[in-house]
């Protein structure tokens, strides 16, 4: 199995823009990941192909994250605990699959709305720990991430620097040396004393999100003339807080927190959500 992602993908049509490509191989399908978008709004539209057919599901802009949730608690759940999922998207449900054949085990989605006829991709769970179903998760969190980048025509940079983001300390730092503070009212920043400055973060240049209901959590690598540290923001709505993590800390810290992972994995009970709901029949 490979899992490289790279530009391409089906191709657009109309005054559809493509804002992003990416390309993953699973076994012997290659899938096209296509984020465009249109006077309508935006989507991504992913592609399954094989030698002989070509297959693709349009998933609305809201549903990026949904989707990415959703190929978690696969990725993540045990083989006996895992349900068939039905998942409502404005006038389209997705509905996701597990079975298995001679070549192992997949996942199918399957989309069905009015406007368009039903269509499936068949995603191969992987040669190992599913690694197919990881490669493809991984490429919806890309996609997920890098969407927050893109500005609509019709909208400004303003929000970003009301907030005091930037671009080059990594996605969750607020940089402590922006030109322009956040008002009060729109903004609330719980700071750690003598916190790094924003180029002391960015020099090392490893950032990665995590997003838990309707919070998000990033991870931005850094260091200073006291050392390596990891700075964790928990970002909900436009408030956000932070704590600084000495490396020499962090095998506590993930030891600790898998005590609580493993003390509180009975109570797991995979996805739930207003959007999501879990249905009997394993196959359809």
């Amino acid at each position: 199995m490979e899992g490289n992602s790279s530009g391409g993908g089906g191709g657009g049509g109309g005054n559809d823009v493509e804002l992003l490509c990416k390309t993953l191989q699973v076994e012997h399908k290659l899938f096209y990941f296509d984020l465009k978008e249109n006077p309508r709004g935006r989507y991504l539209k992913i592609s399954e192909k094989t030698s002989a057919t070509r297959s693709t599901i349009i998933v609305p802009f809201n549903g990026i994250s949904w989707f990415l949730d959703l190929f978690n608690y696969y990725v993540n759940s045990d083989d006996q605990d895992v349900f068939s999922k039905e998942l409502q998207l404005d006038t389209k449900v997705f509905y996701f699959d597990v079975g298995e054949n001679r070549r192992g085990r997949f996942l199918k989605v399957s989309e069905a709305s009015v406007s368009r006829n039903r269509s499936t991709i068949i995603v191969p769970a992987g040669s190992a720990r599913d690694d197919g179903w990881a490669a493809f998760r991984n490429i919806l969190a890309e996609i997920n991430e890098a969407s927050r980048l893109f500005i609509s025509p019709n909208q400004t940079s303003e929000t970003s620097e009301r907030l005091g983001l930037s671009d080059d300390v990594g996605a969750g730092f607020i940089s402590s040396h922006s030109s322009q503070s956040a008002p009060t009212a729109d903004l609330t920043i719980e700071r750690t004393i003598d916190l790094p400055a924003a180029d002391e973060v960015s020099n090392l240049g490893v950032s990665k999100v995590i997003r838990v209901d309707q919070k998000r959590f990033f991870f931005d690598l850094g260091n200073n003339n006291r050392g390596h540290f990891l700075r964790i923001s928990e970002v909900a709505g436009s408030d956000r807080s932070s704590i600084i993590l000495p490396i020499s800390g962090l095998k506590q810290f993930y030891e600790m927190v898998g005590h609580f992972v493993e003390i509180s994995k009975d109570r797991f009970e995979g996805i739930t959500g207003a959007n999501v709901r879990t249905i009997d029949s394993p196959q359809r």
